[in-house]
């Protein structure tokens, strides 16, 4: 903890929901399960997957934008690593790595892609949710 610094050590219970809330955020993308997206996200959330040339803006902007991406997916599997929080009181700024595996439909090639997502994180009655996720694609 930084001298003078409001941060706080986060609590091991803090840290698996939050890990959580990442997993569960690769496999409601993956499987294209949309009411499980959505209950990752605070009610004012936004996202930005600006570095992917999809949606900018609120979870259902993001819905629409990567209902429509993943229908050319056949395969995509997202994995989430490096998960590093700090924590302020009841919220939270978490810098996490991905990487993805894809394959488009109708083609065998396997695509590779990763980088970081910056979340926004909030502490609500029922746990840690997104208030703000930006991707950053590194290659």
């Amino acid at each position: 903890m930084r001298e003078g610094s409001a941060e706080t050590s986060i609590s091991a219970a803090d840290r698996l929901h939050i890990e959580q809330l990442l997993t569960r955020y690769c496999r409601a993308v993956d499987s294209g399960d949309w009411s499980a997206y959505r209950a990752l996200f605070t009610d004012d959330a936004r996202v930005d997957y600006s570095a992917a040339g999809l949606a900018v803006g609120s979870i259902e902007d993001a819905v629409t934008h990567l209902g429509r991406h993943q229908q050319v997916i056949s395969v995509g599997m997202h994995y989430v690593t490096n998960i590093e929080v700090t924590n302020i009181g009841d919220t939270a700024t978490v810098i996490a790595m991905w990487f993805s595996t894809t394959t488009l439909a109708g083609s065998e090639e396997v695509r590779f892609f990763h980088g970081r997502w910056h979340d926004d994180l909030v502490r609500t009655e029922t746990g840690w949710h997104i208030r703000n996720l930006v991707l950053e694609v590194v290659g």
